[in-house]
This record gives structure tokens, sequence and C-alpha cells, in this order.
């Protein structure tokens, strides 16, 4: 078999008809940045930039055949979970993972709650992602209130943020980067939490309703640097950068939270600059290790 040219990901995720998430936004991040996406679709949505209409879950048995197929043939450099709609689905995807990726970097993000407040996940559903995938996890990826749900530990401010992430890596993921878009402020604060030490991470928040998706194009391009070689470190700090201007440059679309802009050529050399001309904001932030 002759040896990949490109970078490869497999996406294992929803796919939402409004683009702005999901399978759509994964494929669509990591062509930005040069890399090779397969996917395994876990479920079928009707939504839109207002509201998520209905909700399809396909069998898990097809779930783990796609990634079975892809793995068999085409491989990844990465596995990028999203949603995953039900437990049968995640103990399908763990055991496939088992038997298939056991040394291929996983990312994880857990999808649990919709940008318009909708639960994707049901308990019982997060109890096995919690046994079985997290474990399995390099780096998971929740916001504020997935890490609250994830963990049981309050998740107001920076102290919260550390003791989930350090939660999340006992409960077995190797690293965790809670993010902070959730919670107030002028500024948006993400932890990066690994063995090697925490790393604090500051943008100037953007206001606006055009953001859906953010996670699932965060950790799509977390995944796809990781699959280029990048360090975890880095590959979280250029992937803020592309959200940053993904979100500023947001198409404006539908009437209620937008979809990013996908379309950026990002690179590993991307260049953020501020609409205003001022340099990217990110190249003056000191990064803290604690």
């Amino acid at each position: 078999m002759d040896k990949p040219k490109i970078a490869r990901v497999l996406i294992v995720a929803g796919s939402d008809s409004g683009g702005g998430a999901g399978i759509q936004a994964d494929i669509k991040t990591c062509a930005a940045f040069g890399v090779y996406s397969a996917t395994a679709i876990t479920a079928i949505t009707a939504q839109n930039t207002v509201d998520v209409q209905r909700v399809e879950a396909l069998p898990a048995d097809l779930v783990a055949d796609q990634m079975r197929s892809i793995l068999s043939d085409i491989g990844a450099d990465v596995i990028k979970i999203g949603m995953l709609a039900n437990g049968a689905i995640i103990d399908a995807v763990a055991q496939v993972i088992a038997e298939q990726g056991e040394d291929i970097p996983i990312v994880l993000d857990p999808v649990l709650v919709s940008t318009s407040g909708n639960a994707l996940l049901e308990p019982e559903a997060i109890a096995s992602l919690k046994d079985n995938l997290l474990p399995m996890a390099d780096l998971v990826t929740p916001n504020s209130i997935e890490a609250a749900i994830l963990t049981g530990v309050e998740v107001k401010d920076v102290d919260g943020m550390i003791k989930a992430g350090e939660a999340l890596l006992e409960m077995g993921a190797y690293g965790a980067l809670i993010k902070g878009g959730h919670l107030e402020g002028k500024s948006i604060l993400d932890v990066l939490v690994t063995p090697e030490g925490n790393q604090m991470m500051s943008a100037p928040r953007i206001y606006s309703r055009h953001t859906h998706g953010t996670g699932c194009t965060l950790a799509s391009a977390m995944a796809a640097l990781l699959a280029q070689g990048m360090p975890v470190e880095q590959a979280v700090q250029e992937a803020r950068e592309f959200i940053f201007e993904a979100i500023r440059t947001a198409p404006k679309l539908g009437k209620g939270n937008g979809p990013l802009n996908h379309g950026l050529a990002a690179g590993m050399d991307v260049d953020v600059q501020k609409s205003d001309g001022k340099p990217n904001p990110f190249a003056a932030l000191k990064d803290l290790k604690t």
C-alpha cells in the first residue's frame, strides 16, 4: 500500500442539515487545513439556525460498519468524534476503536447540548460515554456546561475549569481543553489540562449571534492539525486563531445562531487580523503555565 500523501481524519458525528455544525462543519474545516476527511455518520438531523426540529439516530451497527470500512482501507491519522446520539452508538464506536483504532489519536468533542439549548444525549448515554469512550480520548474538548455534566464539578471560573479538567484526566482522558465561551466576561478563557501542566489561553470575545458549530469546528481544526503532526499545545493555539477569524468573518446566514466562515484557507501559518487592521490579538498573549 502506498504511503498517504495527505493527512487523514475520520470524523464520527451527526449530520446538520443547516451546514453549520456536525459532519458538514467538520469536512469544511478539515478542507480549510488541507486535510482529507472521511466520515461515519451517527445521526441525521433536521435543523436550521433557530432550532433542531428532528433527530434520527442511525443503527449502531451501521455506524460501526462505516468506521470499519474506512479504517480497513483509507485509514486515519486522527479520529474526531462529535455527536453520538445514544448509548448503543457510543458502545459501538468504542468497540471499533478498541479493535481497529487503538493506536490512533482520538479527539472527543462531547456534544451534549445544541447551541439552541436542546439536549442531544440522554443521561444513560452520558454514563456510557464516561465509562467506555472518554478513557480512550487523547483530547476531550467540553465547554464549561459539558464539563460540569461530565465531572459533577461546578464550572463558573478558572478554578472550576482546572478542577474539571483534572477530573477528566482522572477519568482516563490524556488531555482536556475546557472551553470558557459560555462564561461571562469580555474575554474568553480556555484551559488546556494535560499531565505536563495547565495552559490558560485568553482571547477577546466577539459579540455575535453567528456562533453555531463553534465546538465542532474547533475540535475538527485541532484534529486536522494533530493529523499533520503538530504538537497538542500548538494545535490548540492554531485552532483557536482559526475560530476567532471564522467567527469574525461569519457569513451572517439565518435568523438565529448562524454558522461560521469555514472557507478560510488558514493552514498552519494562519495570520489572523482584526477588522480594524490591528495585529492578531493572540500574538501578544503569553500563556500562563501552572
